[in-house]
């Protein structure tokens, strides 16, 4: 099966070239960039130092809709709406890795899944998969006796707070306490606040160096506390997720999955 990866030129991108390039089944059969690049028209393996792929960096997905069965697409909201537009015209399947959509944008992608098999999640590392499904259960079996906090780092180049990760961990939470997050979520905390109510989530960011990921939520009771807690040192775990879910989308004609689906984690 032949891979699109958009955004290549990027760290992510890269990764994933070399991400697919590993997996055995699949292999490279596009790569896309933003207009203005000064890398458009490299050979895609020269960016990840594996010499000639034949696969020309290009700067408009419509010009390589029909190489690729699947694309993988960790860039920003806007361009991955127009990515999202393109490959359900095409009939091409899509795995998304870009977070901060609005509830407007991700009902548009929810509305191709009609059409299209897209696999959509916040973090494709196998680990934080699994830490999602160890919050559903910590917050059910701690239920409403703790504070609940939720910590987040990474990188100084990370555009958009808290990360898509953490939402998606405090969107667990929520649900399994019965909360909904738009109103219980408190994000960070400044002057005299007064005393915290239980019932919230709270969130607070870090942006520093080159911090990869890492994530924790906290249930603190009286006298102690559970902490649930990822740390991502390499891009590759994400990348190797992602191109995992491209190779498992190949079996879906349409719909709406993320990770736990692609891991047979989903109840």
């Amino acid at each position: 099966m032949k891979v699109g990866i958009i955004g290549a030129a990027g760290r992510m991108g890269r990764t994933l070239i070399e991400a697919v390039q590993a997996f055995d089944g699949l292999t490279l059969g596009a790569a896309v960039d933003v207009p203005g690049s000064s890398l458009i028209g490299a050979d895609a393996g020269e960016l990840v130092g594996q010499g000639k792929l034949g696969v020309a960096l290009v700067d408009n997905i419509n010009a390589v809709l029909n190489d690729a069965d699947v694309f993988i697409d960790f860039t920003i909201p806007e361009a991955t709406m127009a990515n999202i537009r393109a490959c359900r015209a095409a009939g091409r399947r899509l795995v998304i890795g870009t977070t901060g959509l609005s509830d407007d944008q991700k009902a548009e992608l929810h509305a191709a899944g009609g059409d299209i098999a897209i696999c959509f999640a916040a973090n494709y590392s196998v680990g934080v998969t699994l830490c999602l499904k160890l919050l559903d259960t910590a917050a059910k079996v701690l239920g409403d006796e703790v504070d609940i906090e939720v910590i987040e780092a990474h990188h100084r180049h990370k555009i958009d707070a808290p990360s898509g990760t953490a939402l998606a961990m405090g969107e667990v939470v929520a649900s399994a306490l019965g909360r909904d997050l738009k109103t219980c979520a408190v994000y960070g905390r400044e002057g005299r606040t007064g005393a915290r109510e239980r019932q919230t989530i709270g969130f607070e960011t870090i942006r520093a160096g080159d911090i990869v990921g890492e994530h924790t939520v906290m249930f603190a009771a009286d006298g102690e506390r559970v902490e649930i807690t990822h740390k991502a040192t390499s891009r590759m775990n994400f990348a190797r997720g992602a191109v995992r879910a491209a190779a498992w989308l190949a079996g879906q004609d349409r719909g709406v999955f993320d990770m736990q689906d692609v891991l047979g984690l989903r109840d």
